[in-house]
């Protein structure tokens, strides 16, 4: 890599005078920009040294690669003569004046919230999906599946406990999930979230009728009558109480001797949250909650189709500005209460969207040559049909333009279709192709075509608008011209040959596609794998040569002596940290052996500080191999051998 060039290419892109800070990581430049609209980011993504480009937290990120990052980042500096920073410094400059928007900050409070218990929601809908299909009649035949094979009655009985538990139990998910939040203790929210669901108490399903027929019992308080109405399947009661608890807790925890805090704050926190729970906050969050639900299965049943094709239209910018973030909050509730509201119209709408986002990509992957949007767009259709959008819409139809307003046409269209039939979901779920499992029996065949209506329109649209604008010559990928140059200088080709690559760390393995960074979740940096830490030592994979050592010591780069270049990168944001949790046996240079020690890191520190102490180890070079592939394992001790590859040719 020219690195003087590529530096030169960068200020062009982003526009000369346009940087205010930079700083860099083990992978990517790092830039607050005065006016971000002036990037041009088609000059960035056609760049071959670039791998990919993003933005996040108010820094416009570019990723080069380790080893050649620091080096770029050096003649940046020198051409642009900006200031040199720390990462830290940069999210300084970069939060300096930044208006903080009271809608965008709530909505990020309730993902915060709901992203950790989506797992337990989508488990219980699948299986109340599941439950659904076994016992209704008129989907199979007249009769349920049940009624027909009486002998796999206690089987379904069974898979409607399951399915039922994280509705029912649902405070104390929220409790504890919404109560750390919020900064308290997230035990102490599920404590009191069992409280809102304690069997002596009329369950949150009947409380109306309770109280329609005069059977509600009150507690009485020094003349108060206080309701013992309990909160099964709420979700804005319980929000509010987890914040009036944690915000107790911090209260005492301050005014507190540290010898009483201990035993005396949460029963304080948790007595008064009590009180206040039944006495006010509960009664008035559920009329709150009530009403907002009522509010949107009336606005539903009111304006039907051409509200719901409106809906599906915008659903994707609603993406795009983080705004669906508040969904769950909303259709857990819709859900909670199927007996009332009928299910949800939500889930049927963001799928036909994904599918629709996705439909249109695929449409661009038929039409692109441009080998590196056809890898992006094959790859990143096939996620927004399964339901993750972001690549899709970010990576391709937002940049293209075209193929994002496709696909919301599409959407909106096949949304209308939803309303005509009253498509609802009983069930949350994967809101993709496959999401009729959470759709109510009866609802399938048409929520089936929903789905053909969102994919033939989303592809159809893009590609006969795209067919006369995607002209885009072929061009060299990074890939045509190391085979060129092999061909005309043979004696100089670098010949690679297979390996196995041990793992970096002891723990459990997951796919790199969950690892919360879009640069490693979307292979900007080359295939691999992750794993979460068990141990604080991280090891050679291989035999080789440590190319990459930095201050922070969060990321080693290796220089296999078979031709892989391997990065192995020590949590998410680690940089930050300034090398604090860490240590290194090692220097930049020298040689290290497979299996070798090569530093130390303290997880419970680092987690501590709020960081992901996931541990990534990347083939950097991938494009160079014919494969990269992680072992089937799930759990790896040191040593332990974890990705294979492949050579490219003989």
């Amino acid at each position: 890599m020219n690195h003087q060039k590529v530096a030169q290419e960068v200020n062009k892109a982003v526009g000369e005078g346009n940087i205010q800070a930079a700083a860099h990581c083990a992978t990517r430049l790092r830039l607050v920009l005065k006016d971000p609209s002036k990037v041009d980011h088609a000059a960035l993504d056609n760049n071959e040294d670039v791998k990919g480009t993003f933005e996040a937290n108010g820094q416009f990120q570019i990723i080069i690669g380790p080893g050649d990052v620091n080096k770029v980042y050096a003649e940046l500096v020198k051409l642009t003569n900006v200031k040199e920073a720390s990462t830290e410094d940069l999210k300084a400059v970069a939060a300096e004046g930044k208006k903080t928007n009271p809608v965008m900050a709530f909505i990020k409070v309730l993902s915060d919230i709901f992203v950790p218990i989506v797992p337990a929601l989508v488990a219980g809908g699948l299986l109340m999906a599941i439950n659904n299909v076994l016992t209704s009649p008129n989907l199979f035949g007249p009769q349920s599946v049940v009624e027909m094979f009486p002998n796999i009655k206690d089987v379904a009985s069974i898979i409607n406990l399951l399915s039922s538990a994280p509705f029912a139990f649902l405070p104390i998910l929220v409790g504890f999930s919404a109560t750390k939040r919020f900064g308290g203790n997230g035990y102490l929210g599920a404590a009191m979230g069992m409280v809102m669901v304690m069997p002596d108490l009329i369950n949150g399903y009947g409380v109306a009728n309770a109280i329609a027929e005069g059977t509600m019992p009150y507690w009485n308080i020094f003349g108060l009558e206080v309701a013992q109405a309990g909160y099964q399947g709420s979700v804005l009661p319980v929000l509010a109480v987890s914040w009036i608890l944690a915000t107790l807790e911090k209260f005492f925890h301050k005014k507190i001797s540290a010898a009483f805090d201990y035993t005396f704050t949460p029963m304080l926190a948790i007595i008064i949250t009590g009180f206040l729970t039944f006495i006010i906050v509960g009664p008035v969050m559920r009329t709150v909650s009530d009403g907002l639900t009522d509010g949107l299965v009336w606005l539903y049943n009111t304006t039907g189709a051409l509200g719901l094709g409106i809906f599906g239209l915008f659903y994707s910018p609603i993406v795009i500005t983080g705004l669906h973030q508040s969904f769950p909050a909303i259709e857990t509730t819709l859900l909670a209460d199927v007996a009332r509201t009928g299910g949800s119209f939500i889930f049927p709408v963001a799928s036909m969207a994904n599918i629709a986002q996705g439909a249109a990509t695929l449409a661009i992957f038929v039409l692109t040559k441009n080998e590196k949007q056809k890898s992006l767009a094959s790859s990143a259709s096939i996620s927004a049909l399964l339901g993750i959008t972001e690549p899709a819409i970010f990576g391709i139809n937002l940049k293209l333009k075209f193929p994002f307003i496709c696909a919301m046409i599409a959407s909106g269209v096949a949304s209308v279709s939803l309303g005509i039939f009253h498509v609802l979901s009983v069930a949350m779920g994967p809101a993709s192709v496959i999401g009729f499992i959470s759709i109510a029996p009866k609802s399938i065949p048409f929520f089936m075509i929903g789905v053909v209506i969102s994919f033939v329109l989303g592809f159809t649209l893009t590609f006969i608008y795209g067919k006369n604008k995607m002209d885009v010559p072929v061009t060299e990928t990074a890939d045509d011209e190391a085979a060129v140059a092999i061909n005309e200088n043979p004696d100089q080709a670098v010949i690679l040959q297979d390996e196995v690559l041990a793992t970096a760390v002891a723990g459990k393995v997951v796919p790199l596609k969950e690892v919360n960074d879009p640069v490693f979740s979307t292979e900007m940096m080359g295939k691999g794998s992750a794993v979460i830490p068990e141990d604080n030592q991280v090891f050679a994979p291989a035999d080789g040569v440590l190319t990459v050592m930095y201050d922070s010591m969060h990321a080693y780069g290796i220089q296999s002596d078979n031709g892989a270049e391997i990065l192995i990168h020590i949590g998410i944001d680690t940089v930050n940290l300034a090398g604090k949790f860490f240590t290194t046996n090692k220097k930049r240079g020298e040689r290290v052996t497979k299996g070798e020690l090569l530093g130390t890191f303290d997880r419970a520190a680092i987690k501590e500080a709020g960081y992901d102490d996931t541990v990534m180890l990347l083939v950097t070079n991938t494009a160079a191999y014919g494969e990269v592939a992680v072992l089937d394992k799930t759990q790896v001790s040191a040593g332990d051998d974890l990705v294979a590859v492949s050579v490219a040719y003989d």
